[in-house]
């Protein structure tokens, strides 16, 4: 009887613990069921080696936006203007190496710096001044896209030199001489799911050190074998194609480091305080104009990287790169949990959630989905992902 009794306890945990976690196990489940779908309805095209390895290429600048909008989310803010920025940091660059004959190693450090310019005029107007960030980086968004038009005057400039075309198509070499299947992206794979084990294990560890709620033995399990495999196989068509991509590096590089500065370190739990109650957080001593300025000078950054790695990939910059860039960016940050209001969201669902524009882009492109349709699905994606937030809120109120 006692047995009965402690199994029901357990049930109704597991039970509140879903209710109360829906969107991030929702999230991972959503993306593995569209993979799974796209899978089968393409005949298997999808996850091949290749395309598999386009899909990182093709949204590579997407996610990197993505973790720095998410922070300007996070703070009560949104930026309009990062596709326009994007377009005109590959403009500028182009101009820069190809026009000017601007060294490599010179031209990528000036077009960052300009892009941190960018952030940091937008961010002093909505931070210092109040100025709705709406407003703004909409002005900002008209602004450089005409700068983009102006430079380039009209005009495709290009190509690259190899050099810099590694930022986006370079693959890391083979340091076991293997080749194929590539060694490295195999012990990269390996280490990524061990690393991804061990930080659940401690996480878990330390939640119960201090008598904080820990996810249930059985799903903290099936989460972690469904990510591992899903890493190993990911990794497992890398290795047989050409291996690790430069870029999927440098994204799994920035997602590590701003999970760990949004969710670990005094700085991202004063951003979330920001965008839950800006006044709460004023009064309780943090200088919330300098984290709005901050939130804005990252997001430039981030921009102005994606706009090299863009122009990279095409080996070209154009008059119309990055346009409406910016509504996938925005579009993935709120499929992936945050929330409009500002003080919640994370790194990883904002990761995922470009993940799943860039499969759904990917897979009805190779149905042969014309573009009309898929801006339409999309935009039903995204209404509805906005809909199950406030329906939760609705809920818990």
């Amino acid at each position: 009887m006692e047995r009965a009794d402690t199994s029901a306890g357990r049930g109704m945990n597991i039970g509140l613990y879903l209710r109360t976690h829906l969107r991030e196990y929702g999230l991972l489940f959503a993306l593995i069921a569209i993979m799974v779908f796209f899978q089968v309805v393409t005949g298997g095209t999808l996850l091949k080696p290749v395309n598999i390895t386009n899909l990182f290429l093709q949204n590579s600048y997407i996610i990197i936006m993505a973790l720095g909008m998410l922070v300007v989310i996070v703070s009560g803010n949104i930026d309009l203007s990062v596709g326009s920025v994007m377009g005109f940091i590959g403009a500028l660059a182009a101009v820069m190496i190809v026009n000017w004959h601007w060294p490599v190693g010179l031209a990528v450090p000036a077009c960052l710096g300009v892009g941190i310019l960018i952030g940091a005029a937008q961010g002093y107007w909505v931070a210092y001044w109040k100025i709705p960030s709406f407003i703004v980086t909409l002005a900002g968004m008209l602004v450089f896209r005409g700068m983009s038009l102006w430079l380039l005057e009209g005009q495709s400039v290009g190509p690259f030199p190899k050099s810099f075309q590694l930022l986006s198509t370079g693959f890391i070499p083979d340091i076991l001489g293997i080749d194929r299947p590539n060694g490295t992206a195999l012990i990269a794979g390996l280490l990524t799911a061990g690393l991804i084990l061990w930080m659940g294990l401690r996480a878990r560890a330390h939640n119960r050190r201090y008598g904080i709620e820990t996810e249930p033995t059985a799903f903290f399990a099936l989460r972690n074998a469904i990510v591992a495999g899903a890493l190993l196989f990911v990794f497992y068509k890398l290795a047989t194609f050409r291996g690790l991509p430069n870029v999927l590096i440098s994204m799994a590089v920035l997602t590590v480091i701003y999970a760990f500065l949004t969710e670990n370190t005094t700085l991202g739990r004063r951003i979330y305080a920001l965008g839950g109650n800006e006044k709460a957080a004023k009064l309780s001593g943090i200088k919330t104009e300098r984290l709005t300025f901050l939130a804005f000078v990252n997001m430039g950054l981030l921009a102005a990287l994606a706009g090299l790695i863009f122009a990279a990939r095409l080996n070209t910059a154009t008059p119309k790169a990055g346009f409406a860039v910016e509504l996938d960016v925005i579009a993935a940050v709120f499929i992936g949990g945050a929330s409009m209001s500002g003080g919640v969201g994370k790194i990883v669902g904002a990761v995922v959630g470009a993940f799943i524009m860039g499969v759904m882009n990917n897979g009805m492109s190779i149905m042969g989905i014309g573009i009309d349709y898929q801006q339409v699905i999309k935009g039903l994606v995204l209404l509805a992902a906005v809909f199950f937030d406030v329906y939760n809120k609705s809920k818990q109120a």
